[in-house]
């Protein structure tokens, strides 16, 4: 047997070496900070032992494309970039009842009736599986059904290349043998989506993966997870009611500015093909609230805010937003307070968005602002318009992308224009109405009712 190479270990620290493992660095005191690393001696046995690669041109690669697998959604197709890559290891992730295995039992049932197609789950039995297919309406005889936590025999099974999808619910809770640890450490749940990854791009079978996410709404387990993946799906929204949405964390085969509206329904997850309509259709037209023109994607869509100001009867103010960051609503407040004559230090504010949607985008600035004011003032809008526009920390409002698309869905809906920033390319829109400055389009576009 081959003598093995002599090895060091490296504080990652410091930088000492040592020839043996330590738990604690003997130079800085750190733990956990001995890195193994090779030696000159070492990299020189390897270059010797590793056996020439074999390569091929571009476009050799692709002469043989493979089609993509369609899941039957035409909405979870366009966020996977056009369908399910063949030899693609994809996560899905989200909070507990969110839908997930709802979702991938409803794209498992799709796809089995153009390819093979096995769904592994390690969580529930197979009667549970097959109660949840029935009350959905997706028994189908070409499904087929295992219940496993072994890594090793679902990388075998894949391995094997029967199937053409594979679906594991979840990598959680499998585990590897050639691991003592228990199921969900950060060992465990490495090894096993290198096993089941290695053994999808050798036989060309697409994985789907279901991940846990953390109290926070990171996903669980290890970074190395979402790096190791191809594709990684983040399933949003509220748990109890409202939208679902599926977004693109990450995507080596299409854009991650796709987004899919979903609605539960007793059929499972259904998409919404007018969720403004449905965010708009219960709204009352009073002060404090303003429609926003969002993207979820690239798709435009309208969204209801509402503002609540109110005299505080303690000595702090409190502020409060569901839907809309805190921290933003605070730093926004405090722009009004000092660029506008707006006193708000002794009022308590409350921000809500409708529908139990989750809204980041900066272009919901200049709504936010318009509605605190319209609600402290008891003012509305002048226009029968939509808001959108990033607001600075001056009171100017800067320009937000894809304005024409947010103003086509306005006036889809029957609102009369838009209220927002001026075009840079110095392009005119029909139906909007620019302004320059927060302070501005208080004072023209709010007035008594």
């Amino acid at each position: 047997m081959a003598k093995r190479p002599p090895t060091r270990y490296e504080c990652t620290n410091c930088g000492a070496q040592s020839g043996s493992y330590a738990g604690r660095c003997a130079q800085c005191g750190e733990w956990n900070t001995m890195q193994e690393q090779l030696t000159g001696t070492a990299v020189q046995a390897s270059v010797r032992s590793g056996q020439q690669l074999q390569v091929q041109s571009v476009a050799a690669s692709v002469a043989a494309d493979q089609p993509r697998l369609k899941t039957g959604m035409t909405d979870v197709d366009n966020v996977f970039g056009g369908g399910i890559v063949a030899g693609s290891v994809n996560l899905i992730a989200g909070q507990p009842g969110i839908g997930k295995s709802t979702l991938l039992l409803q794209l498992a049932y799709a796809v089995a009736a153009q390819a093979p197609v096995l769904y592994i789950s390690g969580e529930e039995s197979a009667y549970q599986i097959g109660l949840r297919a029935e009350r959905l309406g997706t028994l189908r005889s070409e499904l087929q059904l295992a219940t496993s936590s072994s890594a090793d025999d679902i990388a075998a099974t894949i391995a094997n290349g029967s199937y053409q999808l594979v679906i594991v619910d979840s990598i959680q809770t499998l585990q590897a043998s050639a691991i003592s640890s228990a199921a969900g450490t950060v060992t465990q749940i490495t090894n096993s989506t290198h096993l089941i990854t290695a053994a999808a791009k050798q036989s060309g079978t697409a994985v789907v993966l279901v991940g846990h996410v953390t109290k926070e709404g990171a996903i669980a387990g290890p970074k190395v997870l979402e790096h190791v993946v191809d594709v990684v799906l983040q399933l949003e929204g509220d748990r109890y009611g409202g939208f679902k949405i599926l977004r693109a964390v990450k995507n080596r085969f299409g854009s991650t500015n796709e987004a899919g509206i979903f609605e539960m329904v007793e059929q499972g997850l259904q998409p919404v093909d007018n969720p403004s309509a449905a965010l708009l259709a219960e709204r009352q037209i009073s002060d404090g609230s303003i429609v926003l023109a969002t993207l979820e994607g690239t798709r435009p869509l309208l969204v209801e805010v509402q503002a609540l100001v109110n005299k505080s009867s303690y000595g702090y103010p409190k502020r409060a937003a569901s839907g809309f960051d805190l921290n933003r609503l605070n730093l926004l407040v405090a722009m009004l307070e000092r660029r506008t004559k707006l006193n708000l230090s002794e009022q308590d504010i409350y921000i809500n968005i409708v529908g139990g949607m989750r809204i980041t985008e900066p272009a919901a600035d200049l709504a936010i602002c318009l509605a605190i004011g319209s609600a402290a003032k008891g003012l509305q809008l002048k226009k029968n318009a939509v808001v959108f526009g990033e607001v600075g920390l001056s009171g100017e409002v800067r320009h937000v992308p894809h304005a024409d698309k947010r103003l086509a869905e306005a006036k889809k809906l029957g609102f009369d224009g838009a209220i927002g920033p001026q075009q840079k390319t110095g392009k005119k829109l029909t139906g909007l109405h620019a302004v320059t400055d927060v302070r501005t389009a208080l004072n023209v576009f709010l007035e008594k009712d």
